[in-house]
């Protein structure tokens, strides 16, 4: 049983941000990481409004960047799921899927969000096989096909002017009458001629035999069914937190993000939060950055203080 200064749960741009600043505050820290590091930004096709990247950059080459300097100072990344995160005895103890516990004076969680699902009849079934999360991933797929997309903000327009790189058409699904995202990736879409919107409505089944061949909606305003036949269908409405690793009831807000005070510090003693899994105003990787780095500040204060 190995014991730290301090453990960070998860490899995205907090986490990794947190392990540079304690890693070169010479903490005894290490990274748990289940995946590869990158989080969910390592799946985006560009990134334009990180600082730095005027022309913009891949999310993937900015990950490999983000991990290749965290490596550099020194941050000790191990390749393990961790299942629970818990306080006992003036300790956080951090159990891995291997089945250890590693006690910490100090604990990181930058577990981020995972896509909500749709969950209607035929999602499930179709999941890999037509229903996708991530259109980076498997867009070349559809290429010369037709796709929809659901969703309205930034994530489902973006995923939808990218798939038009390879598919013939693409149907962005909307539940209201006018989109979420930015008004740059608005105009762009209206101005793409691959891109038909399916206005104030809603996916109300999925289905195929075997593979999948259309998409059922449900208009909102007049209860209207109307089926589209479409090869493959990507979801985009909305993220759920990552936070079923704790034992300890840990505040919450009403949709499950984590709520931290201003330094990062979760209703736990001891137990710090940052990136996309804590409760805030705005989720993007310049927001997460920003709290990975005042996390590790924080939590070295705190294992400094003990």
């Amino acid at each position: 049983m190995r014991g730290y200064d301090l453990t960070i749960v998860g490899a995205g741009p907090a986490g990794l941000t947190a392990g540079i600043y304690a890693a070169r505050a010479k903490l005894d820290v290490v990274l748990f990481e289940r995946m590869l590091p990158g989080g969910q930004v390592a799946t985006t096709d560009l990134v334009e409004n990180y600082p730095g990247f005027p022309e913009g950059i891949s999310g993937s080459d900015l990950m490999v960047r983000i991990a290749k300097q965290a490596e550099k100072s020194g941050l000790n990344v191990q390749s393990k799921s961790v299942e629970k995160v818990s306080r006992r005895d003036k300790l956080c103890l951090v159990k891995t899927d291997d089945g250890e516990v590693h006690p910490s004076k100090a604990v990181i969680v930058a577990t981020g969000t995972e896509p909500r699902s749709l969950g209607v009849p035929g999602e499930a079934e179709f999941k890999g096989r037509g229903v996708s999360y991530c259109a980076t991933c498997d867009g070349p797929l559809y290429r010369d096909k037709k796709v929809a997309v659901v969703g309205g903000g930034d994530s489902a327009v973006e995923e939808a002017l990218f798939l038009t790189r390879f598919a013939e058409k693409v149907y962005l699904i909307h539940r209201r009458d006018r989109l979420r995202a930015t008004r740059v990736l608005q105009n762009r879409a209206f101005e793409n001629k691959k891109v038909e919107f399916v206005w104030n409505s809603v996916v109300t089944e999925i289905r195929g035999e075997k593979a999948l061949e259309s998409v059922f909606t449900r208009d909102v305003k007049t209860g209207q069914i109307s089926e589209l036949e479409v090869d493959g269908v990507f979801v985009y409405i909305g993220t759920l937190p990552n936070s079923n690793i704790f034992e300890e009831d840990i505040q919450r807000d009403e949709r499950g993000f984590i709520i931290t005070d201003q330094n990062m510090a979760s209703s736990i003693e001891g137990i710090f939060v940052a990136g996309d899994v804590r409760s805030k105003l705005l989720y993007q990787i310049a927001t997460a950055v920003g709290d990975g780095a005042t996390a590790a500040f924080a939590a070295e204060k705190f294992v400094e203080e003990r």
